[in-house]
């Protein structure tokens, strides 16, 4: 019952998204929208930021699923820049009325879970510790959460598809070079 409740309040609040800005929407506009009680939404969410939050890091969750391996996870990635350009009145209503680092946040969790997954298999015979590990995916992780606000924040000219192959690019045996890199420092 409570993630149906909380996909019924992410729904309302992009439906509401798409009348006005989110800085005009009041918890009681998105109780109202979904018909429930004001302390229903805070039962579920601290505020308006936490279901922003919340909606951002489950819609990408679900999109990177079943994209998490070496092989497929460009398809994830453009996956997630073709959605964010399919909802763009949600996304840039959402990029100017938060801070970078609320929307970072928001991004890290997928996206460094989606990275740690490649460079486990990628870096299989390598026997990095799990901290050196996290440190790779973080690091990667920030470059890519970066190169796509980036993009939004620039209006999103460039096609998706390219942007995915301008990445590949620079993340071409990237994994296996930092892993080989971090190996012999032990």
């Amino acid at each position: 019952m409570s993630d149906i409740t909380r996909k019924a309040i992410a729904d309302a609040l992009k439906r509401l998204l798409m009348e006005k800005p989110l800085s005009r929407v009041t918890v009681m506009d998105i109780a109202a929208e979904c018909g429930i009680s004001r302390m229903t939404f805070y039962y579920h969410f601290r505020d308006i930021y936490d279901l922003v939050g919340w909606i951002i890091s489950s819609d990408i969750a679900i999109i990177l699923s079943g994209r998490k391996t070496h092989d497929t996870w460009q398809d994830g990635f453009l996956s997630v820049f073709q959605a964010v350009e399919k909802n763009h009145v949600f996304v840039f209503n959402v990029y100017n009325s938060m801070s970078r680092e609320q929307l970072e946040r928001s991004l890290t969790g997928p996206v460094t879970e989606l990275l740690l997954s490649v460079l486990k298999e990628a870096t299989v015979q390598k026997k990095l510790k799990d901290d050196e590990m996290f440190f790779i995916a973080s690091f990667y992780s920030y470059a890519f959460i970066g190169v796509m606000l980036d993009w939004i924040g620039s209006g999103m000219r460039e096609k998706p598809e390219l942007m995915i192959k301008r990445i590949e690019c620079v993340m071409a045996g990237s994994f296996e070079n930092a892993a080989g890199r971090f190996s012999s420092l032990q």
